[in-house]
Order: C-alpha cells, then structure tokens, then sequence
C-alpha cells in the first residue's frame, strides 16, 4: 500500500491550498445517498455455514507464517524480486494446493528486483561509547563492501537552501523529513545526489512511523536507483546529531556496513487458485499481496491471511458457486520498477494488463485487501469504483455486526484511490473494492514500520472482514448481471464541474451538463433492468429451479458483457491523476489551475506577492517543489513523467492531464516577496500566458469529456 503525501502542506500555505490538495474523493462520498433499483440476494443456509466454519485462527496463523523468509535478517523485508519473496510465494502456492484451490498457477514477469541485506552504522557517541545504528532501506543500490568510514553531515530538511555551502561531496548527509505533509522522500536525496553525496539518512519528524522514536520508516523510492537513501529512527539520530555537535575535529567519520542492490529485468510471480463454478469463464477475484516492509504483518501478511481464510471458508463449508472465484496472491506491490513516480503496484498492473488481460470482461469484480487484522476506525469502509457503491451500500445491511469492533457500521466511499492494487484492476476493466484503511492513525504511527507486527494484531476485526468479504463473495455469485450503476460517478461528475471557472474560460458547461442528464436517464434504466433480471435469477436460485436460473443467466451475457464494457470505457474517459496521484474527472486538472492562475493575477495586480506564493502556485501541478529543490531536481522528476515510456509509467500512463511549468516565475517571486512595491509585470505576463493556456486545455478537455459522456450514454441507451 502507496504513499500519503500533500505536497504542500506546510505551515505557510492557508486553508485555500489546503483545500486544492484535498482528495476528490472524499468530496464524493455517496453513502448518504438513496439507494434504489439496488438488489443484493439475502443468504441463509450457505450463510451459515461459511460463518460456522471460517476460521480466524487459521487465517491468523498463516499470516505470521508468511515472516519465515526475509531479506534482511534483523528487519526484515520481501522485496520485489527477492528470494526471500520467491520462497514466500512458494509456500503461498503449496497452501492454495493444500486447502484444495484448483488450477494453482504461477504466473512470471519482469520486475527490478532489490535485495536488501543491511545497512549497519556505527558511531561514537557524545559520551563516547560506540552506538550502533540499524538502518532502514529504500530500493537503490549501494554497497559498501564490508565496513567503511565516511563522513556525515547534519543538512536540516535537505533543501537547495540546506544544502548550499556545505560540503557534501562523498560523504553522508542526515536530514528530517516528513513525507506526509511536505515532500517524498526523492527530492531531498536526488538534490544530495546532484551534489555529490554518498547517501541520504533520512529521519522521519512527523507524518509516519509516529508510534515510538525507535521506529524505522521505509516507502518506495520513486527515483533512480544511483542516488541512495536509509532511514534512521529518531532515537539514534538524537543520539548522532549530539555527537555531531560535540565533535571539535573538522569532520566527523562513521562506520557504515550497507548492502542494497537493485537488478534490472528480474523476475517476480503472482499465484492464483480457483474454485471453479459452474460458469468457469465468469470470475469473481479475491487479492492481496505478499511483498513486505519489515514483517509486514498488516500490510499485508494478514491480508493474505484473510484471502486463504476465505477461500478455506468456502472450501470447508461446501460451497459450490456458480461463477469460478479466483484467489490472487500478488508480488511487488511495495515497490518493481525503478525510477518512475508510479513503481508500486507492478504486480498488479502486469497481472491484468499484461498476463491476464482476457479477465477484463469476465471478472464482476476485485476485492482486494489491505490491512485488514486492525480497527483503524470505528466505522468499517469499503472502497470501491463509483459503479458499485449503492450496491455495497446496500449489501452491508445483510453483514452480522460483531460486539466489539466497528459500533458505527459500514460505510461506502469513492472512487477508488492509487495507493494499492485495484486501482490497477479498476482501470483495466474489472469494477473493483478494498477494505479501506488510509484516513486511520495507523498510517501516522504502525505502518511501514518495525511495529507492524503481530501486536498491532485485533481477532475481531479479522473476523468481522473474514464475515464480511465471504459473505459479499457469495452475492456477487448469486448475481446473473454485474451490479453496475452508472449514476454515482456522472452524478459526481456534474458535482465537480466548477461553473464560474468554466464561465471564466468562456467554456460552455451547458453541453457536458445535458449529456450527463441523458446518461443518467439511461443509466437508471439499465439499473432498473439489471436488478430485475438478477431478482429473478436469484429467486429461481433459491426455489432449486435450475432451468430457469440458466436461461436468465445465457440470456442475460450479453447485458452483462455490455455493462463491463461500458465500464473500462468510463474508466479509461474519466479517470485521470493529480501531479500527487488522486484521482480526479479530466476537466479537473485545468479547472484547478485556470482557478488557481486567475487568483495569483489579481493578487499580483494589487501588489501582492504574498498570497500567490503562499495560497496558489504551490496549488499547480507539481509546482510546489519549485519551492525548495533546485531546477535540475524539479525537472528531473517532470520529466520522468512526462517523457517517460508508457511500459516505465505503467499504471500511470496517460493519466496526468498536463503539467505547467512555473519554476522561474516561483524563484523570480520569492525573490521580490520582500521588496517594496516590487514591479512584478514580468511575472504577471507569464503567468497570463500559462492562464490562456489552462483556459485553451479546459475548452479542450471540456469538449473531449463531453464527448466522452455522449458516447457513455449511448452504450447504456443501447443496454436498455
């Protein structure tokens, strides 16, 4: 599970900014809403006996056992690509076989594999004992060879600024970062690398790894593998940094034992088993991965753990389903290619692009896990696509509560976000969901730490999910048509349009308004046929009437292969990302801009310089790390995503809309912020210049969305 980074979150910016860097989604949640023409198949006998015979204590069990194979013997760690993860999968492969899945397979592809060994620093303290520092790691290649001294360096946050005049050249440099709610932790070590630095250690101040000072912190690098990063716990970096103070001689030495290394082209295996149904060509996919930080047990031992205990579940309860449910433990989630803003989830992304790409249209849909052993809040989530959140919505009612975790229920919130792999089955074509956990203080403190262990470990809530996701397999089994509604995501949509903006650019929302109202017309029919045809099926289900059950279900293919259809057509129109990887409608991205633009102009036209600096360039794009790194590191990380290969951006391809480029006009303003009446008509005619621009591509992308939309409607109108 993926990255949480504002990227412009620092005291300086106002509530304005903060709100531009909000996640869409949360200002879309439908659970509130009225739920009609949505059907889910009340369950009785199958019911309870999945319930009766689930069992946590398995599912728990083979979680821990997946801590057997590590690459790093004191921390941890299963890398993408590692042994250490080949012999995990593995035992995943031969306890799929030995539950009874059929058609166990390995399914192979390319991934830069990283094996981290160690990274071991020693150091004499101020009171002049030797202090043994265990590093964390990150995916980049750096040997020492045995132990050698080197220099380190204290450089604040390693910023341009912390970083000039000082002599980094070979040498360690130490900083602080919070990659929560300032930048990730590639920019402070690529700006060390231009500089000619052995390695950054970076030492989290806040955002992750909260739950002790003795927590290590690892993330996926996004950068080259050459320009190397560890992390160091806030209690040795105490401990260093007063030795660094106390020091009198000129430089102060260490010795360094470290051994990371990246290889190009490796390979890595997903594995999947079946419990093949009577229709053996329409899927119902279960997922999680395997590949860890440290134990990993959260994230995501025990969601594999929950996976097998389903799967378990159903084999050991009799279950014979009607469509085949596939059981998915994926690799290289964490982390698989190197040096693109977009390297995790590669397991994924390959398994349905590249390896099983004939799903897409068959699978009704993914639910893949994360996390899933720990009440990160008082109110379960599932996370889902638009299409499925009233039918979730409504399932929910028919989950058992269990007394001591989740008082609050169920909600159901979209769309989907990037952080983990159903995005990637999203995207492809296959309506997807997790348990959501991303807005809990687990994120702050446990995770992608050392204290993600066993003892961040809560039975009921693995119960409760154990419950609930087999319970919602089983309705997805008894449904003949895939439960897809269109409305969440057009009403949404309307929602998001930002009228005055669109005034503004002279761009008529009149027409996307209109072709959303037709889509939505026909959407709420195809709703009302679906559930008619699957209220049925599922009756006939019930009476044992097998004949009628497979008429309706032969007679309803061709619905269903439309509704998929209609789908990856609105995933691949409609989804596109923010520079900081949210998912937004395509108009988004310039309406934000052409927003933010207006509002520096007529700052800047009034004389001040203040207001645009700190409330809405930092709001455009990427530009919020114009702030602090030099040019060469800021377009270092542009282009990597704007010229990079589509196979190096994976899921990510084709996603960002756009980027505008205001390095200089930022240092040029940060420049004059401080100047009496400073003549800033430089600044406010590039800045003209980049708003035509914005007004140009929101006329553009207005008109493609609407496009879009019409053609949505018409591939529902056909449906009808």
């Amino acid at each position: 599970m993926k990255k949480i980074v504002s990227g412009m979150a620092l005291s300086m910016l106002v509530a304005a900014s903060l709100v531009a860097c909000t996640p869409k989604e949360d200002t879309s949640k439908t659970k509130d809403e009225p739920v009609e023409d949505v059907k889910t198949v009340p369950l009785s006998g199958e019911k309870d006996k999945y319930l009766s015979v689930v069992d946590v204590e398995y599912a728990f069990d083979f979680a821990k056992g997946l801590e057997e194979f590590k690459t790093n013997e004191k921390l941890g760690y299963r890398t993408a690509g590692s042994e250490a993860e080949h012999k995990t999968g593995e035992k995943i492969e031969k306890e799929m076989k030995e539950i009874g899945l059929t058609e166990v397979t390995k399914d192979a592809f390319k991934v830069d594999s990283w094996e981290f060994e160690k990274a071991d620093l020693t150091f004499t303290d101020a009171d002049g004992k030797e202090h043994l520092a265990v590093l964390g790691g990150y995916q980049v290649n750096f040997n020492t060879d045995g132990v050698k001294e080197l220099e380190v360096v204290y450089a604040g946050k390693g910023t341009a600024a912390d970083l000039e005049g000082l002599d980094i050249e070979g040498k360690l440099v130490l900083i602080d970062i919070n990659q929560r709610e300032e930048w990730w932790i590639n920019y402070p070590t690529y700006q060390a690398h231009v500089k000619g630095a052995a390695a950054v250690i970076a030492v989290q101040e806040a955002g992750y790894a909260e739950v002790d000072p003795d927590a290590l912190n690892a993330q996926d690098i996004c950068g080259p593998d050459d320009a190397p990063a560890f992390s160091m716990s806030q209690t040795d970096a105490g401990s260093l940094k007063k030795a660094l103070e106390a020091s009198e001689a000129d430089a102060f030495t260490v010795k360094f034992d470290a051994k990371s290394t990246v290889k190009m082209d490796g390979e890595a295996y997903n594995y999947y088993g079946k419990i093949v149904g009577k229709d053996p060509e329409s899927y119902i996919l279960l997922s999680g991965h395997y590949d860890s930080y440290f134990a990993g047990f959260q994230d995501d031992n025990a969601a594999i753990g929950l996976m097998m205990g389903i799967a378990k579940g159903m084999i050991d309860s009799g279950n014979q389903p009607e469509k085949t449910i596939i059981f998915n433990a994926i690799a290289a989630e964490e982390w698989g290619v190197s040096n693109t803003r977009y390297d995790w989830s590669t397991g994924a992304y390959n398994q349905i692009f590249k390896i099983h790409p004939e799903w897409v249209g068959k699978t009704f849909a993914n639910m893949n896990f994360e996390l899933p052993a720990f009440e990160h809040t008082t109110q379960d989530e599932i996370r889902s696509v638009y299409e499925l959140n009233n039918y979730l919505t409504e399932f929910t009612k028919q989950v058992p509560p269990l007394p001591d975790v989740y008082k609050d229920g169920i909600s159901v919130v979209s769309p989907l976000r990037t952080w983990s792999d159903d995005f990637s089955f999203g995207i492809a074509g296959v309506p997807a969901l997790r348990n959501d956990f991303q807005d809990s203080e687990f994120m702050h403190s446990h995770y992608h730490s050392q204290f993600d262990s066993e003892e961040a470990f809560n039975a009921e809530a693995l119960k409760f999910h154990l419950n609930l996701y087999g319970l919602l397999t089983m309705h997805y089994d008894k449904t003949a048509i895939v439960p897809l509604d269109f409305t969440t995501r057009l009403l949404a949509m309307k929602e998001l349009m930002d009228t005055d903006v669109f005034d503004q650019a002279e761009v008529a929302s009149n027409s996307l308004t209109n072709e959303i109202d037709q889509a939505l017309s026909a959407a709420e029919e195809v709703n009302v046929k679906v559930a008619k045809v699957n209220e049925e099926y599922a009756t006939a289900l019930k009476k044992e009437d097998a004949d009628t059950a497979k008429k309706l279900y032969e007679e309803s293919r061709e619905l269903n292969s439309g509704l998929l259809a209609a789908f990856k057509y609105a995933e691949d129109q409609f989804v596109r990302l923010t520079w900081e990887d949210e998912p937004i409608f395509p108009h988004e991205h310039a309406q934000n801009n052409v927003n933010h633009l207006s509002a520096s102009i007529e700052a800047l036209q009034k004389g001040d310089v203040a207001t645009p600096l700190d409330e809405n360039l930092s709001a455009i794009d990427n530009n919020w790390y114009a702030y602090a790194f030099d040019k060469e590191v800021f377009t270092y990380f542009t282009d990597y995503v704007i010229k990079a290969p589509k196979e190096q951006l994976m899921w990510g391809a084709g996603r960002i809309v756009d980027h505008e480029d205001l390095f200089d006009t930022i240092q040029s303003l940060k420049a004059k912020k401080d100047q009496d009446k400073p003549d800033v008509s430089e600044e406010i005619a590039t800045l003209t210049d980049a708003l035509d621009r914005q007004k140009a591509l929101l006329q553009k992308t207005v008109t493609e969305q609407t496009a879009s939309v019409k053609k949505l409607g018409e591939l529902l109108t056909e449906l009808k």
